[in-house]
């Protein structure tokens, strides 16, 4: 009875707690209301997961995306997490913002910025520019240096556009730059920079740590450094012509870009590439080749007049290879002076980025001029230097000078005879011909002797149209009223632009030019009594009668805008030249006893080389032919 009361019992209360279930479930159900804004919150929930779907493709991120310093609740950190993928842990970071780091060496101010981790801005302490302002390589967002690379999660990525974390510490004496571009504490990519007190070369790194999960191996990653180079001389077009890229590869080649309005190269085992920007460079330099360089450069003075910032664009992709997934790379960076002596101090082939010359030229300003002027300007003032230099120069070139005018001196003596052969003989070339060479070899004269001489000072010549635009010593270094040795002087600015020649009137080349109107008169007026008119051929006469005129016209307007150490040298040159050869036409060569050692040479027999036997066997048999068919 007991146990059918206890089941009852139990039944009555389960009811009475479903019951009462039933009501509170009655009393809290939602309100119209309440119902209306769970219905939003659901689709607004199915709104964002369908989003996030769309955005599981490749996404490109722009700046805007990591314009985030502060992520304040979890919904931005979605937003984040969606766009970055691993990579929003940087942007949440009290770095992430745009500041910059400042460091300093005795020779380089260079800024650091937490945006892309690349430098910002570099001056070089010791250098002014021609209005006395500071040089800067990069400065205002004129270089650019970035690396792209595709993430695991379908992303590509551009460290220009994110946020790195910088702390600097020393090595010794040596200042060290870490920028972190952090994907968790330990997980992240690095740029580290080591820069010497007193250098103007830094070690430069990057690699990443724990990131082999994190960049997609499957495709490139390539390193971009672009960069617009700064105008810092006074004359535009003339620094401009020395601007360009120089870059090394296939184990100690090197090669240039040029002067053209855009040009661009492909090359591989590329160790460096050079934006040489006439007197100051940029070089990043590689421990181990990159596999292959896109280069290009674009001239970005179309009128001197109007483009005077910037001298020409340069821009080159560099392939990253991954080791075990992540990135390993150590390289340098050289951010100084184009100076010879400097550069060939790395023993890393970077004098070839000081345009010396091929060949011969370049092994003449190596060997000759360049410890020549180092050892004058060490105890003499620059413009002194180049005078002294100069004489020397046409002192050790005075005997080329002496047999080029003793061949012309032979020529003179013998044009009578050779007027009378070519009027002997004028109806017969073949034996007109011959009986000129016989006189030439029976007088000891060719009128190829005075050329020769002239050929051999080419090298010399050419070499140092190659080494003064080339010279860093001369830079802002003054003589007389020239306030540069190393670029133009000015005696007179004109209210206007003349094409080719300019808005100023520089003397040296003024000066230069009246040097060389004298030099080629007395020259070409010695060529031209020497030189017989030859029967059929142009009147050379004439046409050294313009080019007397011609030379120093284009000397001038060629040179106006060019150093005016250049011009100084070529004055000096020419003035020496024409001191050489008065001494020697007036004290050293005697026509009279030239005529008659010639006499005298005629009346010994003269031994023909295998070469003249040869000749004169083919005249003598060309000859033969003739009078053959004459007879038929």
């Amino acid at each position: 009875m007991e146990e059918k009361k206890f089941d009852l019992n139990s039944i009555i209360g389960f009811i009475l707690i479903f019951g009462i279930l039933v009501y509170m479930m009655y009393t809290n159900q939602p309100t119209p209301e309440e119902l209306a804004e769970q219905e939003k919150a659901k689709q607004e929930q199915v709104e964002a997961e369908k989003k996030a779907a769309e955005q599981e493709a490749t996404a490109v991120t722009t700046a805007e995306d990591y314009s985030v310093t502060n992520v304040r609740d979890s919904m931005q950190m979605v937003a984040l997490n969606n766009k970055l993928g691993a990579f929003a842990y940087s942007s949440t970071l009290p770095s992430a913002k745009p500041t910059e780091t400042l460091v300093e060496t005795d020779l380089l101010a260079i800024k650091f910025s937490n945006k892309g981790g690349y430098i910002s801005e570099i001056k070089l302490k010791e250098f002014v520019d021609f209005n006395e302002v500071p040089i800067y390589i990069i400065k205002d967002g004129n270089a650019n240096f970035n690396i792209n690379f595709g993430t695991t999660d379908s992303r590509i990525l551009n460290t220009k556009d994110l946020y790195f974390e910088p702390t600097i510490t020393k090595s010794g004496d040596n200042t060290v730059v870490s920028m972190k571009l952090k994907v968790s504490p330990q997980q992240y990519l690095e740029y580290r920079y080591e820069l010497k007190p007193d250098d103007y070369m830094m070690d430069f790194t990057i690699r990443s740590q724990g990131l082999s999960n994190v960049i997609n191996s499957s495709q490139e990653v390539n390193l971009d450094w672009d960069l617009k180079a700064i105008r810092h001389a006074k004359s535009i077009s003339y620094e401009n012509r020395y601007t360009e890229v120089v870059f090394e590869y296939e184990g100690g080649k090197d090669d240039y870009l040029g002067q053209q309005e855009l040009t661009d190269d492909t090359a591989s085992d590329v160790t460096y590439v050079a934006y040489k920007q006439h007197f100051f460079t940029s070089i990043l330099l590689a421990d181990t080749p990159f596999k292959t360089a896109r280069l290009e450069s674009r001239n970005l003075v179309k009128d001197e007049e109007i483009d005077t910032l910037f001298t020409k664009a340069f821009a080159t992709k560099l392939p990253l290879e991954l080791q075990g997934g992540e990135i390993n790379k150590n390289m340098n960076w050289y951010y100084g002076p184009s100076d010879y002596k400097i550069l060939n101090s790395y023993d890393r082939n970077l004098d070839e980025v000081v345009p010396l010359g091929w060949g011969i030229f370049g092994w003449i300003n190596r060997y000759v001029f360049i410890p020549m002027f180092g050892f004058l300007s060490g105890f003499l003032p620059y413009g002194i230097a180049i005078i002294v230099m100069t004489i020397l120069v046409r002192i050790v070139m005075s005997p080329v000078t002496y047999k080029s005018y003793v061949s012309q001196a032979k020529m003179k003596v013998l044009k009578p005879e050779i007027a009378e052969i070519n009027e002997k003989y004028k109806d017969n070339p073949m034996k007109k011909q011959q009986e000129t060479m016989a006189l030439y070899s029976k007088a000891g004269a060719s009128p190829m002797a005075g050329c020769l001489p002239a050929l051999m000072q080419l090298p010399v010549f050419y070499a140092l149209f190659q080494f003064f635009p080339s010279a860093f010593d001369l830079r802002q270094k003054s003589f007389l009223w020239a306030e540069d040795l190393s670029s133009y002087d000015t005696i007179a600015k004109l209210p206007f632009h003349i094409p080719f020649y300019g808005d100023h009137v520089s003397l040296f080349p003024i000066l230069a030019s009246l040097a060389i109107f004298f030099y080629m008169r007395m020259t070409t007026g010695q060529q031209m009594a020497s030189q017989p008119t030859q029967e059929g051929m142009p009147d050379m006469g004439k046409m050294m009668k313009y080019m007397i005129y011609f030379s120093p016209i284009m000397m001038l307007f060629f040179f106006n805008n060019y150093a005016s150490g250049l011009s100084l040298y070529y004055f000096i040159s020419n003035l020496i030249t024409i001191g050489i050869m008065l001494v020697i036409k007036n004290y050293i060569i005697d026509e009279d006893k030239i005529h008659a050692k010639i006499q005298e040479n005629k009346k010994k027999p003269k031994k023909q080389n295998r070469f003249q036997k040869k000749m004169a066997e083919m005249m003598e048999q060309a000859e033969q032919q003739k009078k053959n068919q004459q007879r038929k």
